[in-house]
């Protein structure tokens, strides 16, 4: 018999994504799984899209946060495995038999993580930017993960309820790297498996990328300073993308010293050259935008990495130092 997996799904007002990933899971030609949906307190119509599909319901009488609904979803589970998931992520026909296959190359000991598909549910050029750098990064170190997202992440049910669940205090958006680490630490494994993949709906704009850089970067900074890894390569919190912003304000000051010294050709020589070495540091990912979508696609997304994502990453990070050092509270949330 194949082991029952607990597929769970914690929503906040996720009408607008929740009835494609509801049918895809519904849909699943693998029928040994049970789907649990935990409501957050919802005020949009969330839960009247849910009762149209087969699952377990749980309601949250308010709102307290993806890892308290995470670990709510938890105490329901039959299954023999947990897969946490997202409210605005599709799985694919082949990601249960994917998850499948994992579980007999790793031991029971082990956080099993997959990753975002390499094309998004939607089309539009920074939603297509995200996903690739998404899974990118995050499946660069298979045989070494720094951390299993919670978008795809398979856990064995007794392992998870052992390890006391996702951090439901401190982190908005980052209690899957929290819960990573803390596990890592009591000895157990993080295996990435880049072929367990579901596609994620973006819907990004320019604001909309720029946004989510800030958000995840403020974050990212007061944890990495907490945690003493600032310089950690640590998925897409990665050494490529802390280079390529030192290197783009490196360049940005140097150009801005033009008017203080007539060695013209002297700046313009060092510029030329840092960009070359963070073309160079970065060359695997700008293939992999490349490999997404060809030379048009890869032209404009490198240039939008190089030239552009350091300035909202730049101030998240700002506003990641400030919040540390003025002990900023945090508030549950949603990645």
């Amino acid at each position: 018999m194949k082991p029952l997996i607990s597929i769970i799904i914690p929503n906040y007002n996720g009408e607008a994504t929740l009835d494609a990933c509801l049918a895809a899971v519904t849909s699943l030609k693998d029928h040994h799984y049970e789907l649990i949906v935990v409501d957050d307190g919802s005020d949009d119509h969330s839960v009247a899209i849910i009762k149209r599909y087969r699952c377990k319901l749980v309601e949250s009488a308010e709102h307290l946060g993806a890892a308290h609904a995470r670990n709510i979803g938890a105490q329901y589970a039959r299954g023999e495995y947990i897969f946490f998931t997202d409210a605005d992520c599709i799985m694919q026909q082949k990601t249960l038999t994917q998850i499948r296959a994992s579980l007999s190359q790793s031991c029971s000991r082990a956080i099993i993580g997959g990753t975002y598909s390499v094309q998004p549910y939607d089309r539009s050029f920074f939603s297509r930017f995200q996903s690739v750098f998404i899974n990118y990064f995050e499946t660069k170190h298979r045989h070494r993960a720094d951390y299993i997202a919670s978008h795809a992440m398979l856990i064995k049910t007794e392992l998870f309820r052992s390890s006391g669940g996702f951090d439901e205090e401190q982190w908005p958006i980052l209690e899957d790297v929290e819960f990573s680490h803390r596990c890592r630490s009591a000895g157990t494994a993080l295996v990435m498996q880049p072929a367990i993949q579901v596609q994620h709906i973006f819907n990004y704009s320019l604001l909309d990328s720029c946004r989510n850089a800030m958000r995840k970067t403020r974050y990212w900074v007061q944890y990495s300073l907490k945690n003493q890894d600032l310089l950690a390569d640590s998925g897409t919190a990665s050494v490529e993308l802390k280079f390529n912003v030192c290197i783009f304000f490196s360049c940005l000051l140097l150009l801005l010293l033009y008017g203080l010294t007539h060695d013209y050709a002297l700046l313009l020589v060092i510029v030329i050259s840092l960009c070359g070495v963070n073309v160079y540091l970065n060359a695997r990912l700008l293939k992999a935008f490349y490999d997404a979508g060809g030379v048009i696609f890869a032209l404009a997304a490198s240039a939008y990495y190089l030239l552009c994502y350091p300035l909202p990453v730049a101030l998240g990070a700002f506003a990641g130092f400030s919040d540390s050092l003025l002990n900023i509270e945090r508030k549950p949330g949603y990645s």
